[in-house]
């Protein structure tokens, strides 16, 4: 890879840890622990790795070729990127808080004030989740609906997928047990490290542009859309309720619906050689069907 390439991601992960840092502070959550510098330094660094390898990296091969996805890849992988993140976040608490006085306050009020997990109705606020991120299906189609149209329209329906890439395939195929672990743990870690850590210090569009890099890595750009959109949803469900637990259920909601049905819809929409329901069957499918 050039330097440069390597270089830019690099520089961009610094700067973004530092400003989270800088804005941590700024908003009343920096940990007692981040007195001391070291420990403030070493969190900052733990940000910084995350993101270069979960969201910046990706824009180092922008442009190149790259090799085609496998068809299918080991299952623990489909967790590796969700692991990083939580090792991140849990590695950063633990430099912030460990051997700290807590005032008397528990170490889950503690992590729930610093990730948005705080509330006196977690059950309650998870079945608004489920309620809403209903409302999210009929929006995505929609946006979906309007890119194909428009590239119809334009004469680039050619760059929409013409056949399912091979790891759709795979994915459509694995037991449902572990398509609903995936989601899970889509919808819990990722709205942890996306929504309950960085959006209460960057806000909601830094958060949503993080969020929408990480997925770039996909090299399907018309996804983006989507992912912008959902992101959008979350975030606002976050603002809205004040707490983390309504954007985990709606995004477990959103992708154990993607995988245990909407994957194998639009599969079989090939075959029947749609013109249009196959390709937006497939953007649909993109979403979330990714594992790294």
């Amino acid at each position: 890879m050039e330097p440069l390439r390597l270089l830019g991601p690099l520089v961009l992960a610094l700067v973004s840890a530092t400003a989270v840092d800088q804005l941590t502070a700024t908003r009343g959550l920096l940990p007692p622990g981040f007195r001391e510098p070291w420990r403030r330094i070493a969190g900052s660094l733990v940000v910084a790795a995350v993101l270069y390898v979960g969201v910046f990296a990706a824009l180092g091969l922008v442009g190149l070729e790259r090799e085609p996805m496998p068809a299918s890849i080991p299952p623990a992988r489909l967790f590796s990127l969700h692991g990083m993140l939580i090792a991140a976040l849990l590695v950063w608490l633990l430099l912030g808080f460990a051997g700290e006085p807590l005032g008397g306050v528990s170490w889950w009020r503690v992590v729930g004030r610093q990730l948005g997990l705080a509330t006196k109705r977690p059950l309650v606020e998870t079945g608004i989740g489920f309620g809403l991120g209903l409302l999210v299906w009929p929006l995505l189609l929609l946006c979906m609906l309007a890119v194909v149209g428009t590239l119809y329209a334009f004469g680039g329906e050619n760059l929409l997928p013409q056949q399912p890439p091979p790891l759709i395939v795979w994915i459509a195929g694995l037991p449902a047990g572990l398509k609903v672990a995936l989601a899970l743990s889509a919808g819990l870690v990722e709205e942890l490290f996306f929504r309950g850590f960085l959006q209460p210090r960057v806000g909601i569009g830094v958060s949503t542009l993080l969020f929408v890099l990480a997925h770039l890595s996909y090299d399907q750009p018309f996804l983006l859309v989507g992912v912008s959109i959902l992101s959008f949803v979350f975030a606002g469900l976050v603002w809205w309720r004040q707490n983390l637990w309504p954007a985990v259920a709606a995004h477990f909601l959103f992708d154990a619906v993607q995988l245990l049905i909407l994957i194998p819809w639009a599969l079989r929409q090939w075959p029947q050689g749609a013109k249009t329901l196959g390709p937006v069957a497939a953007l649909l499918a993109g979403h979330g069907a990714w594992p790294w």
